[in-house]
This record gives structure tokens, sequence and C-alpha cells, in this order.
């Protein structure tokens, strides 16, 4: 059965520019995702999605394949990732329907290929529409507070308050990494936050989701941490 991996990556980030192809540790963010992706020997096709000459020809040089541009309409910070997993899926240069399909995305660093052969495996045996790695959140979010308009802090769940840490449910969040799933979940635009998606959960602090500068300050951090520990 065919497998694909499609890594979006669109050429216009605002918070971090050119976030998808900026050096991290030596090399653009974009190469990581990548060769983790070539590296589980999940895929028939590793390809990127981009609307930038620059992006493809750097995805290129770390073996990815980048047979089409995408449209003006698909790369502003309206477009969803399903929209651009179904505009790649339809492309003439995909020349057999896959079974599977991982969205990986481009400023993923900790993605690891053995997660993605967990992740396929996890999608089969379990028969999910989709498949994706998450972590649990580092403290209860039943202990959540907020703070109101008059400056003041209020508990989101007030019910909460007397029960031990240790008998509140764990709650997890999207890693921000990959997606597996099925050709036809992609292409019937099967929401990807449902009860027919099965969790790979990872080790709490183990990733960082880069959305902002923030983001890429501590990723940088834990990476290189992990570095120290390696050698």
């Amino acid at each position: 059965m065919k497998r694909i991996a499609i890594i979006p990556a669109r050429g216009g980030s605002k918070r971090i520019p050119k976030k998808n192809i900026r050096q991290f540790h030596g090399k653009p963010i974009i190469a990581y995702s990548i060769q983790s992706a070539l590296e589980s020997k999940c895929f028939d096709q590793v390809v990127v999605s981009t609307d930038s000459t620059e992006i493809a020809t750097i995805a290129q040089s770390y073996g990815a394949s980048v047979p089409f541009l995408r449209p003006a309409d698909l790369s502003n910070d309206f477009a969803g990732t399903v929209e651009v997993i179904q505009h790649a899926l339809k492309q003439p240069s995909i020349e057999q329907e896959p079974a599977f399909v991982c969205c990986i995305y481009a400023t993923a660093p900790f993605v690891q290929a053995s997660h993605l052969r967990k992740g396929l495996e996890l999608l089969i045996q379990q028969d999910s529409d989709y498949c994706y790695p998450v972590c649990e959140y580092p403290s209860p979010i039943q202990r959540a507070l907020a703070v109101d308009n008059n400056g003041h802090i209020a508990m989101a769940k007030p019910e909460a308050v007397a029960t031990r840490s240790q008998d509140l449910q764990a709650h997890y969040y999207d890693t921000g990494q990959f997606y597996w799933g099925t050709y036809n979940a992609f292409i019937e635009a099967k929401p990807i936050l449902s009860s027919l998606a099965s969790p790979l959960v990872l080790p709490k602090g183990s990733v960082v989701d880069i959305d902002d500068p923030d983001d890429w300050r501590l990723a940088e951090l834990i990476y290189q941490h992990r570095i120290l520990e390696e050698s």
C-alpha cells in the first residue's frame, strides 16, 4: 500500500520570518522533518508543498520532492492544513492514490523516525482516521486559572480545588508535529481532532510546538540539552 508524506511549508510566515527554512542548530529547520521522514522508511514519496522557490530548492537539497508549487490562495494565513493536503493529493505528480498520508510540519525538529513508524502502526492497528503525537499537560488543567476583567483570578473548575492532583484525569495537547491519516480521511476533510483519532503519547516536555520567537528559543535550548546529554 502506497504511503506519502506531505510537508506544508509556505514562504510567508509573519511571526518568525522565513520560519520554515530558518537555521536551527546548523541547518534549515525543515531539514529535520525531511530527514526523519526519509529515515523512517515509511514513505514512497516525501513531498514538500510550498509556494516558495527558495524553500523548494532547500527541500530538494535534503532529499524531498517538490513536484508543484502551491497557489497563493492556499498560502495565506487562513489556509487550513487539510485543504493544503487535499490540494497536494490531487496533483498529477501523485501518480497513485496512497492508502495512508502523513502531514509533517516543517518546524518539527524533535520529530523522530521511530515515532513516525509507531504512528503508522497505531493508525492501522486501531483502524483510526488519524493518529498523531500528544503530550500530557505539565499541570492538571482542572486547576487552570483565569484573570477576569477586573484583574482578579478565578479557577476554571472550582470544584477541583480540593481534589488531589493524582486523582484528577490527565489531559493532553497536540504537539504540532505530524498527522497520520487515511487517504479518505484527508480527502473527505474529516476532523483531525475527533474521537476517531488515536494518540501517540510522548513524554512530557519532550517537544515544543514552535509558533513564536519564545517557542523557537525554548526549542533551541531543549535541543542543545539533548545534544549535551548524548555526547
